[in-house]
């Protein structure tokens, strides 16, 4: 696995700007919120190098709906713990952070070509809590979940990123979290990676060097690839939205790159200035 070692490194990578990077996170098992593993050690390291934001909007693989958008506009989202068969000291994680609102609502109107509508019901489900109690353990950051429509293409999600990308310009850090290959049904726990895992995970790093977008947003041409590495494609999503709030300006930098259990992708990323 490579992985950002020293936070120095991963600082050097970071010009200063008034511009807010992008972050995706292969947020994987929920007992990474409780273990002291690689993944949530990288975490904590990128909490301490990212500028501090004014707020976090979180796209997770979590919350899906058909035929709209939602957003959170709770003042105090819920955490959710939205698995079963875990221990109970990760049910009771929480991660009492504020919602925003305000901004939430502006989302809202700023998406409204995506069928946008308001939603206090949800809050921070475990692909949003579990990698922000790293990135930002004392919960003292307004933050709010955006649904991804499963009734969509993949290219849906890139415009979804290219409309929400003016936001960073306004201190916003856009959260993705999901994973590159997600496939719980070859999983393998002697960890041996699978060859359709490390073939997918491989096509989508060099797509992302390329800004190929449109090559990752292509369900045609990924093929049996694409089913194999998602059966559902909820976690790849978030990923498309990153890369659509991307521009040319940016640099990338890939933080971890292994493939656990054999079928999941633990690749995260951080776009962001180049220095």
């Amino acid at each position: 696995m490579s992985t950002v070692k020293s936070l120095n490194d991963l600082r050097d990578r970071f010009s200063p700007s008034d511009r807010m990077p992008l972050v995706f996170l292969g947020h994987g098992s929920p007992m990474n919120a409780i273990e002291d593993t690689a993944y949530s050690r990288a975490w904590t390291e990128l909490g301490k190098s990212l500028p501090r934001p004014s707020a976090i909007l979180v796209v997770s693989a979590h919350w899906m709906t058909k035929g709209t958008t939602l957003v959170d506009v709770s003042a105090m989202p819920k955490t959710i713990h939205d698995f079963y068969g875990f221990p109970d000291a990760l049910f009771a994680q929480q991660y009492p952070a504020h919602g925003d609102p305000k901004l939430a609502s502006e989302v809202v109107t700023l998406l409204a070509s995506h069928h946008a509508e308001e939603d206090d019901t949800w809050g921070l489900d475990h692909g949003a809590w579990t990698v922000l109690k790293f990135l930002y353990p004392n919960a003292d950051v307004p933050v709010f979940q955006v649904s991804i429509d499963m009734s969509r293409g993949l290219d849906y999600q890139l415009e979804i990123g290219r409309t929400l990308a003016q936001l960073r310009d306004r201190g916003v850090l856009i959260l993705g979290s999901g994973n590159v290959v997600h496939n719980l049904r070859a999983m393998q726990y002697n960890g041996k990676p699978q060859d359709f895992a490390l073939e997918f995970d491989t096509l989508f790093a060099d797509r992302m060097q390329d800004r190929d977008f449109a090559a990752l947003a292509d369900q045609k041409k990924l093929g049996n690839l694409l089913r194999m590495a998602h059966p559902t494609v909820d976690h790849y999503l978030p990923a498309l939205t990153i890369a659509g709030a991307s521009d040319d300006k940016d640099a990338l930098t890939f933080m971890t790159d292994s493939i656990d259990l054999g079928s999941v992708s633990m690749r995260s990323y951080v776009f962001h200035n180049a220095a």
